[in-house]
């Protein structure tokens, strides 16, 4: 699956968090969107450890956007948040990883390498601030 509820919830808390410039905390961020308190922390700790979020503790603590919202890509936030390059189909990210090591003979490998480049390409272009607007 190319976008799974985690980058789902990633998506909406970083768009969240982006609208203010006050730190924002895990649980008003987890009744806001609906999101499980705890997963969510688990996200946004990934999202502080790339270099993403900011985190401050104590009780004005949450986070902040570490960079501003059009220099974060919906590629970099799903590679993120799914800890992998995203793929559209087992084999289209790479020949060598055909599951059936048939990929010299197979003919759907270059069709699905061009789809999955060009949806790279589009999530590439697509930024935080687009969401934002």
């Amino acid at each position: 699956m190319l976008l799974t509820k985690k980058t789902e919830y990633a998506i909406l808390s970083l768009a969240s968090i982006a609208k203010t410039q006050t730190p924002k905390n895990v649980e008003l961020l987890s009744k806001e969107l609906n999101i499980p308190k705890a997963y969510l922390a688990k996200i946004l700790q990934e999202f502080s450890k790339n270099g993403i979020l900011l985190s401050f503790k104590g009780t004005n603590g949450g986070f902040i956007l570490a960079l501003p919202p059009e220099e974060l890509s919906i590629l970099k936030i799903t590679e993120i948040s799914e800890d992998k390059s995203i793929s559209v189909f087992e084999c289209s990210s790479s020949i060598d990883g055909c599951p059936s090591n048939k990929a010299q003979d197979c003919n759907l490998w270059p069709m699905l390498n061009k789809l999955q480049l060009k949806i790279d390409d589009f999530l590439g272009q697509i930024t935080l601030k687009d969401i934002l607007t």
